[in-house]
């Protein structure tokens, strides 16, 4: 009897030893897996998505591929990723703008930025910069404005799109120091940067994963950076916040998302190994230099942020009165 008994346990710890690896597969999609990007390649967004990418890729032994989609600020790819099929073959690489911004701005938009998503990981946050092309007399806040001024309507302020997190940069510094500029929406900072590295638009608040290589590269000058303190990555930079408009704040954020009714084990598996990914010291030293800080954590975590960004962002868009323009 004894000797039978412990036949059978030693089955039951055999199969539950086998059925461990084969419930923690069932968590993986069984077929390639796409990140999409709502921007053109050459974006902080793109940048961020293919700095994962191949390391997931690497972890799941399954091919994980970025997808741009660019168009609306990003909000074209979130609703291609809101109607996808929750496999997990489809992710997005969430942004302020398709999160936060676009449900401000719209409340028609063609999802609900909340119950259409399963949010899985917040990937970096990190400051707009202030910068245009090393030709341009004025290289301060101060100057700046006393250009706007002067010259109402005719100083030009790209944009990755309108609604843009660069857009919405823009809005708030024209609502705080009382200017007039113009802005031009471009889809992506990739077409942006190079129109203001040739001096077709004269300035940006740009973000800072996007701008920094050309910033390092000699090509832009940085003015100013938009998050209350400092970041790391600039620590010689001034923030907006110093140079007269205490309390200014405008981040560029980025996390990975999956469609709303994704299985849970797979979003635990993906959170938990894009936090792995986010401690390889190659990793951390690309997001430190772009000033991403904040990776990591929970999905509960990233999703308490994300609802603290829309309330955030609909509060500013109706004391500014501001309005999506072309």
């Amino acid at each position: 009897m004894i000797q039978r008994r412990t036949l059978i346990q030693a089955a039951g710890a055999s199969a539950a030893t086998l059925a461990a690896p084969m419930l923690r597969a069932q968590t993986l999609p069984a077929g390639p897996v796409r990140i999409i990007v709502g921007f053109p390649p050459g974006g902080g967004t793109d940048i961020l998505a293919r700095v994962i990418a191949p390391r997931l890729q690497e972890l799941w032994k399954v091919s994980v591929v970025v997808e741009n989609k660019a168009g609306a600020a990003g909000v074209l790819a979130a609703d291609f990723v809101a109607k996808a099929p929750a496999d997990g073959n489809t992710l997005l690489m969430g942004h302020i703008n398709s999160h936060a911004i676009a449900p401000a701005l719209n409340p028609k938009l063609s999802y609900n930025a909340e119950a259409d998503f399963a949010p899985v990981v917040l990937v970096g946050v990190t400051p707009n910069l202030l910068v245009c092309n090393n030709d341009q007399p004025a290289k301060t806040v101060k100057d700046i404005i006393a250009l706007c001024k002067a010259r109402p309507g005719h100083i030009t302020f790209g944009s990755a799109g309108p609604a843009s997190a660069q857009h919405l940069a823009l809005e708030l510094f024209k609502h705080q120091a009382q200017v007039f500029a113009l802005h031009i929406p471009y889809r992506g900072s990739a077409p942006l940067i190079t129109d203001l590295i040739g001096g077709q638009v004269q300035y940006s608040f740009d973000t800072m994963t996007a701008a920094t290589p050309h910033v390092k590269g000699g090509k832009l000058f940085a003015v100013a950076q938009t998050r209350p303190q400092r970041s790391k990555a600039y620590p010689n930079v001034p923030t907006v916040a110093e140079s007269g408009f205490p309390g200014f704040d405008a981040t560029t954020w980025y996390g990975l998302i999956a469609p709303a009714k994704v299985d849970a084990g797979y979003v635990k598996r993906l959170n938990e190994d894009v936090n792995k990914i986010l401690l390889v010291p190659e990793v951390v030293e690309r997001l430190a230099a772009s000033g991403a800080e904040d990776s990591g954590g929970t999905p509960e975590r990233f999703a308490e942020f994300m609802r603290n960004e829309r309330s955030k962002y609909a509060k500013l868009v109706k004391d500014a009165a501001i309005k999506i323009d072309s």
